[in-house]
């Protein structure tokens, strides 16, 4: 069965051009092209919809609409998926779009849109689970982390490596621990101790979680392939 997407954006010929680009894809199927949030949360509530392909900037207010659509379908439609286009190079709405987990979540540039392959690489990713994020972004992420030190997840521990992936995932801690068949008080001995050498100790906790998984995505993002 195709990864059904509801595409939203406020621009007719994005709209037109990405339907064609996911039109020659057999494993995606376009359920609902929609110009505004209103529209897109109609076909979400319909049912039918897998993954949410949206522009970060849409009416009413052309903020940051593509990142509130997440935030609300997190806790009213866990499953689906939320794939933000945007043009703006900045950290800040990455780190929104993934605040509460980085599970189901992409944050892709708008200039990756032609890119067949890329988009519905993205797409599949974000249907089975997992997340993404722009290259560009994540170079910028380090350069701002990395600029004078070495990277600080250097310092982990395998284990702590694995548990940081899960939480990457947007897990809870229990499903961390069932995951890597350790007890809770395993995996919560694992992520203090990550947190202190990730430098997040004093953060608070959902931003320890946030900027701990990015900065996991960021690392295996450049890692050599």
């Amino acid at each position: 069965m195709p990864v059904r997407v509801a595409l939203a954006d406020d621009s007719v010929l994005i709209r037109e051009g990405v339907a064609q680009l996911l039109a020659a894809e057999p494993e995606i199927e376009l359920v609902a092209s929609c110009k505004d949030v209103d529209d897109l949360l109609d076909a979400v509530a319909r049912g039918n919809v897998d993954v949410v392909l949206t522009d970060i900037r849409m009416p009413p207010t052309m903020s940051d609409e593509g990142i509130q659509v997440a935030r609300r379908l997190r806790a009213i439609e866990p499953d689906v998926g939320v794939v933000v286009l945007s043009q703006f190079l900045d950290p800040q709405y990455a780190l929104d779009l993934f605040e509460g987990g980085a599970e189901r979540r992409g944050y892709l540039l708008k200039e990756r849109v032609h890119d067949h392959a890329q988009l519905c690489a993205t797409i599949l990713t974000i249907a089975g689970g997992g997340s993404t994020m722009d290259p560009k972004i994540v170079d910028t992420l380090l350069a701002a982390r990395l600029r004078n030190e070495a990277s600080p997840l250097a310092s982990l521990t395998v284990r702590e490596r694995e548990v940081l992936a899960e939480i990457a995932e947007g897990k809870s801690n229990s499903a961390v621990a069932e995951s890597l068949t350790l007890t809770k008080r395993a995996v919560e001995k694992h992520i203090n101790s990550i947190f202190l050498k990730l430098d997040l100790a004093f953060a608070d906790d959902v931003s320890k979680r946030v900027k701990a998984a990015l900065l996991f995505l960021a690392d295996r993002e450049m890692a050599p392939r």
